[in-house]
C-alpha cells in the first residue's frame, strides 16, 4: 500500500463523510477528486470502492439515530404477585416509518438496476448548477410560507412516495441524493429538520443495497491493498460524517439552504471553466 494512493484514499474518505449529507453531491466531488488526482486502481475497483465507502457513512447515521430507529424495547411491567417482569415490546410508530422508507426506496431501487448513468465532468457540473439554481429558488419561495410537517412522524406514505421519486434522480451524477430528497420535502411543506432527517434514513436502504450490488458484481475478488483501502476509506467516511450529520442538523434548525445552492453553481461553473479554458489556450 503506498504512501501517495494511502492519501488518496483518506481524503475520498472526508470527501464522502462530509458530501454525502450536505446536499452538494458526494459522487460528484468523489469524481472531481479523481479526476484531478487519480486513485491508482483498476476502474472496476474504483467504482466499487466509491459506492462501497458509502457503508461506513451508513453506520454514522445508525448510531446516531439508533433510538429513532430501532422498533424494538423493553418494559417492566408489574404481574398479579407484584414482581417485576421486563417484556419485549414493538415501537409501532417506528415500523410505520420504516414502511415509509421502504416505500420512498422503491423507485431509486428501479431505477438503479435498470439504468448507468453517465459520469462526466461536463454532466456533473450541470447538475451542480441545475440544482443550485432550484435550492435558491426554492429558499426564496419558502420566505413566504410556512412549514406543515415539523418531525418525521408526520410525514405520509404519499410524501414519501413523492420524496422517492425525487431520490431516483439522484443517480445523474452531481444531483446529491439528500439535496434532491430534500429539495422534494421543501416542496410538500416538510420543514428542513424533519426532511434533513428523513433522507438521513432513506440513505440507510439505498446506500446499502448500492454497495451490496457493486460488491457482488465484483465479486469481492480483492487485492490485500484494495480490501485495505476499503476499510480505510469507510472507516474515514464513518468518522466524518458523525460530524457532518450534528452539523447540518444544527445547522438547518437556524439557517437555510441558500449558501448550498451558491456553491453548488461556483463549483459548477469552475468546471466548465477548466473544461473549456485549455482547449481555448492549446
Amino acid at each position: 500500500m503506498r504512501f501517495l494512493e494511502l492519501l488518496k484514499v483518506i481524503f475520498l474518505g472526508v470527501i464522502e463523510g462530509i458530501t454525502e449529507w450536505l446536499p452538494i453531491s458526494s459522487t460528484g466531488h468523489m469524481l472531481l477528486f479523481d479526476a484531478l488526482f487519480p486513485l491508482d486502481c483498476s476502474p472496476a475497483f474504483k467504482e466499487v470502492f466509491l459506492y462501497t465507502i458509502q457503508l461506513g457513512a451508513i453506520l454514522a447515521v445508525v448510531i446516531l439515530f439508533w433510538k429513532k430507529l430501532f422498533p424494538f424495547g423493553t418494559e417492566k411491567k408489574q404481574t398479579e404477585q407484584g414482581e417485576l417482569k421486563t417484556r419485549l415490546i414493538v415501537k409501532k410508530d417506528i415500523f410505520n416509518l420504516w414502511g415509509k422508507v421502504v416505500v420512498a426506496c422503491i423507485p431509486a431501487a428501479v431505477v438503479g438496476l435498470l439504468f448507468d448513468m453517465p459520469d462526466s465532468p461536463l454532466v456533473i457540473s450541470i447538475t451542480l448548477i441545475v440544482y443550485g439554481a432550484a435550492f435558491i429558488l426554492m429558499e426564496l419561495w419558502n420566505k413566504k410560507r410556512t412549514f406543515k410537517i415539523e418531525s418525521t412522524s408526520e410525514i405520509s406514505y404519499i410524501h414519501a412516495i413523492i420524496i422517492g421519486l425525487c431520490q431516483a434522480l439522484s443517480f445523474i451524477p452531481g444531483t446529491s441524493r439528500s439535496g434532491v430528497t430534500i429539495l422534494g420535502a421543501l416542496l410538500l411543506g416538510i420543514s428542513r429538520p424533519a426532511g434533513a432527517e428523513f433522507t438521513f434514513y432513506l440513505a440507510i436502504p439505498v446506500m446499502f443495497g448500492a454497495s451490496l450490488l457493486k460488491l457482488l458484481k465484483y465479486g469481492f475478488a480483492f487485492t490485500a491493498a484494495e480490501f485495505g483501502y476499503l476499510l480505510i476509506g469507510a472507516f474515514v467516511a464513518f468518522a466524518v460524517s458523525l460530524f457532518a450529520i450534528k452539523f447540518l442538523m444544527d445547522f438547518v434548525k437556524k439557517h437555510d439552504f441558500t449558501v448550498f445552492g451558491w456553491y453548488r453553481i461556483a463549483l459548477g461553473v469552475l468546471v466548465i471553466g477548466a473544461l473549456v479554458l485549455p482547449p481555448l489556450f492549446a
